[in-house]
């Protein structure tokens, strides 16, 4: 990165961008559903490298009706039995919606590779089988977008650190969380290994640099509106009615309901 990349953005231009961003984030939104388009958004990377809060920005001001969150958890007894793909497929958008995954299927190319917790053959099928899963996601319409964020081991090491001593945000630091420290090359071959065979002309990855998260927000957001050849639907024209006049209504007296206590009073 040049010198002025490299410079962390002031909190006034990042808010600034931030909201432009969202702006036509709604835009896309509208025009998904207009169009009865499919959107999938894949977050991948390492434990705290920013993924989360990405999600966030994205989804802050669209329509949850529209566009949602998906984070599953570790498969249950049933779902292990099942073809590997078969939990995240019934998740996948109908037309007209837009689907995050925050983690996805490459949960089997990442933490079950690295931890152990699938088999060589596993994690082999998967490698075959992924490229093919995804072909017939795109051949399908749904567009198909896969995020790696990339972040160093320096500035990983300090988000823990924080998280630790923060708690808002302790929950977020796992025991999975602390073993990825003493596995770092581990999870990077992992990670080559994937790129090699899912970095698909159909469905590519696209890096984010995550070491300074606000830019990595914006430009994650940016390169995703870039991506999609969506146009601005115009809104329905709405009027407020004027409200009829009183037909004689009285509301029940006010010590027959409870009320919460008003804390802020006391404050």
């Amino acid at each position: 990165m040049t010198d002025k990349n490299a410079e962390t953005l002031s909190r006034k231009t990042y808010e600034a961008e931030l909201l432009r961003l969202q702006i036509e984030l709604v835009k896309l939104q509208e025009w998904v559903r207009a169009e009865g388009a499919r959107l999938v958004v894949v977050f991948e990377g390492r434990d705290a490298a920013g993924k989360g809060g990405a999600i966030q920005r994205v989804t802050q001001y669209l329509n949850p009706r529209v566009a949602r969150i998906v984070a599953l958890p570790k498969p249950t007894e049933r779902e292990r039995t099942q073809w590997y793909f078969q939990r995240y497929v019934e998740h996948l958008p109908a037309a007209g919606e837009i689907v995050l995954f925050d983690r996805s299927w490459y949960n089997r190319a990442g933490v079950e590779r690295v931890m152990g917790f699938c088999t060589k053959e596993e994690h082999q099928l998967f490698l075959r089988q992924c490229p093919i899963f995804e072909r017939m996601l795109v051949e399908d319409g749904i567009l198909l977008r896969k995020y790696w964020f990339s972040v160093s081991d320096a500035v990983q090491q300090e988000r823990f650190q924080r998280r630790l001593q923060d708690p808002l945000r302790r929950w977020k630091l796992s025991p999975m969380d602390l073993e990825s420290i003493t596995r770092w090359e581990a999870y990077s071959r992992a990670k080559d290994e994937m790129m090699v065979h899912t970095d698909i002309a159909e469905a590519p990855w696209y890096v984010v640099e995550s070491d300074d998260k606000r830019r990595a927000r914006l430009n994650m957001m940016a390169h995703l509106l870039s991506s999609v050849p969506y146009h601005e639907v115009p809104p329905p024209v709405l009027e407020l009615p004027e409200r009829p006049p009183s037909s004689g209504y009285e509301r029940p007296p006010r010590d027959l309901q409870t009320y919460v206590p008003d804390h802020a009073a006391h404050l």
